[in-house]
């Protein structure tokens, strides 16, 4: 298989064709506590290379991550990063989980998955709307290493979306302790807490050992 171009200024690719992600990301592992001296146009994105996503047959939030870092690794002969991350809900024995970027049948569409979500939640009394937002961030080499590290977020469900900052489900999970949901906080407060922000800082000081 050929080996795609990567651009110059390429430090860190990252297997990701949603947008969102990649700015939520490029923030997290270029800020004060991610990977000293990365600029965020270093970090280049798998859609940028014109790279088609790999099928997530995983049945886990790190099996998929690795599926989508090992594609790109192999495609470029660059080290690479990926994620995979979903919301698990207790009551639902924690689904949507690997699903729920297309709980609704199609994926990515945010808002209707939201929408399904709380249908299927409305006579769930408050008590019981505890959820998590997980996210395995997964680092894969040429050379065959693999890491992994997670990241999860506490929080209740709310009954209708609030906020109009983040993305997927953010307007509907309230974190433990707090009175915003996650599409109220700014971007800083999100990062500072989020899944992916625990998950990719750990992953932070495996990446600083490669580039």
């Amino acid at each position: 298989m050929a080996v795609v171009t990567v651009p110059a200024q390429a430090r860190l690719l990252l297997a990701t064709g949603n947008m969102h992600k990649l700015g939520e990301l490029r923030a997290i592992l270029c800020g004060s506590d991610g990977v000293a001296g990365l600029r965020e146009d270093e970090v280049i994105a798998s859609r940028d290379l014109g790279l088609p996503e790999p099928v997530e047959d995983g049945v886990t939030f790190e099996e998929n991550a690795l599926i989508k870092a090992r594609a790109l690794a192999a495609a470029t002969s660059r080290a690479a990063i990926a994620d995979d991350s979903g919301l698990a809900v207790n009551v639902l024995g924690g689904a949507p989980g690997i699903f729920s970027a297309r709980w609704s049948g199609q994926h990515g569409d945010d808002q209707a998955n939201l929408d399904l979500l709380l249908a299927q939640l409305a006579d769930v009394p408050d008590a019981h709307r505890q959820a998590a937002f997980v996210c395995a961030a997964a680092l894969v080499l040429p050379d065959g290493t693999e890491i992994v590290r997670l990241g999860r977020l506490e929080g209740t469900l709310l009954r209708e979306p609030r906020g109009a900052g983040g993305f997927g489900y953010d307007p509907i999970l309230r974190p433990a302790g707090e009175t915003r949901s996650c599409a109220e906080l700014s971007a800083a407060e999100k990062n500072a807490i989020s899944h992916r922000g625990q998950a990719f800082r750990l992953l932070a000081e495996d990446i600083a050992r490669v580039l």
